[in-house]
């Protein structure tokens, strides 16, 4: 009985939710999705809530361009009794690439560079690269040999660039002259990015890097644009997405959600980086624009990009991109080549991951249905055969621990009934 008083409460508040998110809204049956099985998703994310292993997350979900899910959750603030709110701001890490992927695409479709160009005819910091033959980012082991080919842009877009990078190889060097210093901008974090001997030759594997910064700053020496104000211009104005930043004022402060890591011994959540004004993402240096990982957003703002691409490139009169270069980013562009952290099944575009066998990647995503998932625990996907996007937002950081995206995945395609 409690239980189901419970949830009664959380389905009026989900449709308060709703109404204030400012997006078109229309019964999952008008849709093909039914009610009763997206009532599944809120009971299945409060049970990571109780058991301690997140703070509160938010869940929305668009078919055919009407918002018909959206459940607001647990805390954004839990020390202080916060409750979350649909116009919480997360931090949403690598969920950046995608945006700063598009904002180069846009400048491609003026004819500003070809994908095969070589990144040194932008950035010369990248033309005398060496590959380590040990994946020493330090460089002193093994031979340290020229590149078989220049590094294209392509192969930042698409993570088959071969710079060192946090995960494989050489990661404490890596980390030690990675650290983003204080009076760092993007220029100046690059050209130390390139001078790190390369882990592998350009385009012969595929290994997540921070080569979507490398993305950012092509798109401010090429637009001639820091990269904050390209895509605020660009993208986040005519998307109407007011709430994306690289940085906020104070003005936030009783916006932006805490954010969390897993205890030790038990993966209860303890506070790693607190809400409010005391948040690096408020009191920080506010230089350093990093494409790959540095904005902040919310449910609102990131379901209204992902609109933007599910439509082929234009929403509400904004044209952001052709609808043949929203189908050139969503291609497979890697071929056979073994992807480690998307895994079987999945192959990369320009800056999305892609679904190419569902079996093999044990998903429910339709094949054609293109990702990414930030570092503090959000994801997002967009699926053109059925027509859906989907967010998820949260903040706990590390997440391998739980299974609470793939269980969001899931309890959305078993809510579609035509």
């Amino acid at each position: 009985m409690l239980r189901r008083i419970a949830l009664m409460f959380l389905t009026l508040a989900s449709c308060a939710a709703m109404a204030d998110l400012g997006l078109p809204t229309t019964k999952p049956k008008a849709v093909g999705m039914s009610e009763e099985r997206l009532a599944r998703i809120a009971p299945a994310m409060q049970r990571y809530i109780d058991e301690g292993l997140v703070p509160g997350v938010i869940t929305a979900i668009m078919r055919r361009g009407k918002l018909v899910h959206l459940q607001v959750q647990g805390d954004m603030d839990v020390e202080n009794g916060k409750p979350m709110q649909a116009d919480t701001v997360f931090r949403i890490a690598s969920m950046s690439k995608p945006i700063t992927s598009v904002a180069l695409m846009m400048l491609w479709e003026e004819g500003r560079f070809q994908l095969r160009d070589p990144v040194a005819r932008f950035l010369p910091e990248f033309a005398d690269v060496k590959v380590s033959s040990t994946r020493d980012a330090s460089g002193a082991t093994g031979e340290l040999v020229s590149l078989a080919r220049p590094i294209e842009i392509r192969d930042m877009l698409t993570h088959t660039a071969g710079l060192a990078n946090n995960y494989i190889g050489n990661v404490e060097h890596y980390r030690t002259v990675m650290q983003a210093l204080p009076e760092d901008d993007l220029e100046a974090f690059i050209k130390r990015l390139a001078t790190l001997p390369l882990n592998y030759q350009p385009g012969s594997a595929w290994e997540y890097s921070a080569a979507t910064d490398v993305v950012g700053r092509l798109v401010e020496v090429i637009s001639g644009m820091s990269l904050d104000v390209f895509l605020r211009t660009r993208i986040f104005e005519p998307l109407d997405m007011p709430d994306t930043h690289f940085y906020l004022d104070d003005s936030y402060a009783d916006r932006l959600a805490a954010q969390y890591q897993p205890r030790e011994g038990d993966n209860r959540i303890e506070l790693q980086d607190p809400a409010g004004t005391a948040s690096r993402w408020i009191t920080g240096p506010k230089k350093l624009f990093r494409g790959a990982g540095g904005l902040v957003s919310t449910v609102h703002d990131y379901l209204r990009f992902q609109q933007m691409m599910l439509n082929e490139g234009a929403l509400d009169g904004a044209q952001i991109l052709a609808p043949s270069t929203v189908r050139l980013i969503n291609d497979n562009h890697t071929g056979e080549l073994p992807l480690w952290l998307p895994g079987p099944g999945m192959g990369f575009g320009l800056g999305y991951g892609v679904v190419l066998d569902r079996g093999a990647a044990a998903t429910p995503l339709s094949e054609g249905a293109y990702y990414w998932g930030g570092a503090y625990c959000t994801l997002s996907w967009v699926d053109p055969a059925e027509e859906l996007v989907a967010v998820l937002m949260t903040q706990v950081r590390p997440y391998t621990h739980i299974n609470i995206r793939q269980d969001f995945q899931v309890l959305t395609y078993q809510a579609i009934t035509k």
